[in-house]
């Protein structure tokens, strides 16, 4: 059986804990604050102060690592996280995978090549790997063993708080992603009552977020974005070049609306409308609300 350990600062650690469970061995995570854990067999918890990022506690995360009886280390890839699992790394003169899709007793199955391949490295040593964290493992926290841990020397100075709404769309059942067939802002509104009509989260191509600003970067799929699995993914006004594809080509369902007939999306979709999006979406939020 492989050992599991996790390093995290918050809950949103299912699909590590999924992997883990898919070792068959034990599970232990470190945590960098006082987040309240279920799912797993050992909670440390690093304690952090307020005013000291999460990252200045990578030295600390390694040492409580290094420790312990590790086989596998899984990160979620957040900014924070990815620091961690770096001090790990090299702490356990480890290798480091990113773009881990899945992980299971052939090994890690990790994303390359823009996602359109899955490549399985066998784990005959220890790793650490970096995945999609998932939402949080259900059922009553387990108790934590608090560890005082010596930070770097490193604060927060200010923060600068995002405008909009923050949402984790790789948790999401429902997306409806925009691209640059939306000529202009305002027809945004048209995406959101059809998201609001069949209780969906709004995401966009890497252009509506990066070039036009029109959306946070948090919203963004893409092989340089999020990779998100929902139920249904409704494509609106996207082309379907693989650098969007490779963050959408797990959804169970995909919907593509667009002018263009040969747009490319339409090879990835189960359902395609060809059409203007100023009409037929809003077709598509009458429909669904009736």
């Amino acid at each position: 059986m492989t050992n599991t350990w996790i390093v995290t600062t918050n809950a949103q650690i299912g699909n590590l804990v999924e992997a883990g469970r898919a070792l068959g061995g034990t599970i232990t995570v470190v945590a960098v604050g006082d987040a309240q854990i279920a799912g797993v067999d050992k909670v440390i918890s690093i304690t952090a102060d307020a005013d000291v990022p999460a990252e200045a506690y990578a030295g600390a995360v390694a040492d409580a690592v290094a420790a312990g009886d590790q086989d596998v280390v899984l990160a979620p890839n957040r900014p924070a996280e990815r620091v961690l699992a770096g001090a790990v790394a090299a702490r356990l003169n480890a290798p480091v995978l990113s773009s881990v899709k899945k992980v299971d007793a052939e090994g890690a199955h990790v994303a390359r090549f823009g996602g359109i391949t899955l490549q399985t490295d066998a784990l005959t040593a220890r790793a650490v790997l970096i995945m999609d964290g998932g939402p949080a493992p259900e059922g009553d926290p387990v108790a934590a063993e608090s560890v005082a841990a010596q930070a770097y020397p490193a604060t927060v100075s200010s923060t600068e708080s995002a405008q909009g709404e923050r949402v984790d769309l790789t948790t999401a059942q429902r997306i409806i992603a925009c691209g640059r067939g939306f000529k202009e802002q305002s027809e945004l509104s048209l995406a959101q009552d059809a998201a609001n009509a069949m209780d969906a989260q709004l995401a966009c191509s890497r252009p509506l977020a990066e070039g036009v600003n029109w959306f946070d970067k948090d919203r963004y799929i893409g092989v340089s974005g999020l990779t998100v699995a929902p139920d249904v993914y409704v494509a609106v006004g996207i082309s379907g070049q693989i650098q969007h594809l490779a963050g959408m080509l797990d959804s169970k369902v995909v919907v593509a609306i667009n002018n263009d007939k040969n747009a490319p999306i339409f090879k990835a979709a189960a359902y395609g409308i060809v059409g203007e999006l100023e009409q037929v979406l809003p077709q598509l939020t009458e429909a669904l609300k009736a």
